[in-house]
C-alpha cells in the first residue's frame, strides 16, 4: 500500500490538479459555440479551423520556447504568467465582436497553456512521480469534458452564450493565481533560463527509445482529438440535422470522460499493453463514427465516440507512462514540453488540410478520409508495437 503524502504536497497535488484541469476546460469551451459564432458572424468551416489552429500553433510555440522555462527559473513564477495570460485571454472572449477577436483571444490562450502544460505537468511529477503522472493523465481529459459540457449547458440554458462561460472560467483563473501565493516551491533555480528560450525540442537520452516506441499510437490518438475539437461537432449537426446547443459538448464530453475512465481503469497496467488496446479502441471507434457519418445516426455518434474516447485515454496514458518516469527533476518541463509539441503537431495539422480539403470535398467526404487515415495509422502503430514486443517485455517494463 502506498503511503499516505503529507498534507503539503497532498494539497499542493490537488492545487496543480485543479489549475491543469481549468486550463483544459478553458480551452475546449470554445468548441460547443463555435456555431453560434459562425451565426453571427458569418464565417466558413475553414475559418473555423484557422481559429482552432491558431490556438495549438500558439501553444506550440510556447512549448518550443519556454516549455522548459520553470525548470530553470522555478514553477510558481512560470505558472503567474501563464495565469495572468490566460486572464489577459478570458477578457478578450468576453469582449469579443468579430472573429478578429476571437483569433487574438485563441492566439493568446494557446501560449498561456502552452506554459501551463509543461510546468504544471512537471510541478504535479515533482511531488509524485506515480500520481502525477496519473494525474497528468486524468485532468486534460477531465478538464476538457467540463469546458465542452458545461459551455454548452451554459449556451442552452443561461443567458449571454457567447460570454458567461468566459466571465466563469475567469473567475477561477482570479482565484488560482491568488491561491499560487501559498504554492511550496518544487525546484531550485538553475543558470540557463535565457538560453533555455532558444526554440527546441529537449529529449533525454534514456527516454528516446521509449519515444520512438509510443509515438504512432500518440500521433493518432492527438489527431483524433483535433478533429473532434474543430470539425465533428460541425459534422454531426449536417448529416443528423440537430439545432440543439448540447450536442458539441456531449460530444467533447464523451470523448474526454471516457478517456478519462480508461485512464484510471487502466492505471496500473503495463505502459505498452496500455498502448496497444488504445489502437485497437481508436480504429473500432473510428469505424463506427464512419458508419455513423454515412447513415446520419446520432446513436451511432456518441457509441463510436465512446469507443474512440477510451483509445484516447488509453493512448494518453500509454504515453505518458512510458515517457515521463524516465526523467530527471531538471529534464522533466522540458521533456513536458516536447511530447506535448509532438502532440500538437498532430493535434493541428491534420486539422488544417481537413479544414483545406473541406472546401473543396465537403464534410462528409473530408471525415470519412480522416478517419480512414487516422484507422490505417493505428494498424501501423500496432504492427510496429507487435514487431517491438521480444524486445520490450523484459523485467522492469
Amino acid at each position: 500500500m502506498t503511503a499516505p503524502l503529507p498534507p503539503r504536497r497532498f494539497w499542493s497535488l490537488v492545487y496543480l490538479t485543479f489549475t491543469l484541469l481549468t486550463f483544459l476546460a478553458a480551452s475546449s469551451a470554445p468548441t460547443p459555440l463555435y456555431h453560434l459564432y459562425q451565426e453571427a458572424w458569418s464565417f466558413s468551416p475553414a475559418m473555423l479551423t484557422l481559429i482552432f489552429g491558431v490556438y495549438a500553433l500558439s501553444l506550440l510555440g510556447a512549448l518550443l520556447t519556454v516549455g522548459s522555462l520553470s525548470d530553470y527559473l522555478g514553477r510558481k513564477p512560470v505558472l503567474l504568467l501563464a495565469l495572468l495570460l490566460e486572464i489577459l485571454s478570458m477578457l478578450l472572449f468576453i469582449a469579443a465582436v468579430d472573429v478578429s477577436w476571437l483569433l487574438l483571444a485563441r492566439l493568446l490562450q494557446g501560449f498561456a497553456t502552452g506554459i501551463a502544460t509543461s510546468s504544471l505537468g512537471a510541478a504535479l511529477l515533482d511531488n509524485d512521480k506515480v500520481q502525477g503522472a496519473l494525474l497528468n493523465s486524468l485532468a486534460p481529459l477531465l478538464g476538457m469534458a467540463c469546458g465542452g459540457l458545461g459551455s454548452s449547458l451554459l449556451a442552452e440554458f443561461a443567458p449571454e452564450p457567447l460570454r458567461l462561460v468566459y466571465i466563469v472560467v475567469l473567475g477561477l483563473f482570479v482565484f488560482q493565481a491568488i491561491l499560487l501565493l501559498r504554492l511550496p516551491e518544487s525546484v531550485s533555480r538553475v543558470p540557463g533560463a535565457l538560453a533555455s528560450l532558444k526554440p527546441t525540442v529537449s529529449i533525454p537520452s534514456q527516454t528516446r527509445s521509449a519515444l520512438l516506441r509510443m509515438l504512432p499510437i500518440n500521433t493518432a490518438t492527438w489527431s483524433l482529438g483535433g478533429f473532434f475539437l474543430s470539425l465533428v461537432p460541425s459534422v454531426v449537426r449536417a448529416v443528423t440535422g440537430s439545432t440543439s446547443n448540447l450536442l458539441g459538448g456531449a460530444l467533447v464530453a464523451t470523448l474526454t470522460l471516457a478517456g478519462a475512465a480508461a485512464i484510471f481503469s487502466l492505471r496500473n497496467r503495463q505502459a505498452e499493453n496500455v498502448l496497444r488496446l488504445g489502437g485497437c479502441l481508436l480504429a473500432c471507434g473510428l469505424a463506427v463514427i464512419l458508419v455513423a457519418a454515412q447513415s446520419g445516426s446520432l446513436p451511432l455518434f456518441f457509441v463510436g465516440t465512446l469507443l474512440a474516447g477510451c483509445g484516447f485515454g488509453s493512448g494518453f496514458l500509454g504515453s505518458v507512462r512510458t515517457l515521463m518516469p524516465l526523467a530527471h527533476a531538471h529534464e522533466r518541463a522540458g521533456l513536458m514540453a516536447s511530447y506535448y509539441v509532438l502532440s500538437y503537431l498532430a493535434f493541428c495539422v491534420p486539422s488544417f488540410i481537413a479544414g483545406a480539403m473541406v472546401r473543396r470535398f465537403g464534410l462528409l467526404a473530408t471525415t470519412d478520409g480522416y478517419a480512414s487515415i487516422v484507422i490505417v495509422l493505428c494498424a501501423l502503430a500496432l504492427l510496429n508495437l507487435a514487431l517491438r514486443r521480444p524486445a520490450l517485455n523484459h523485467p522492469g517494463r
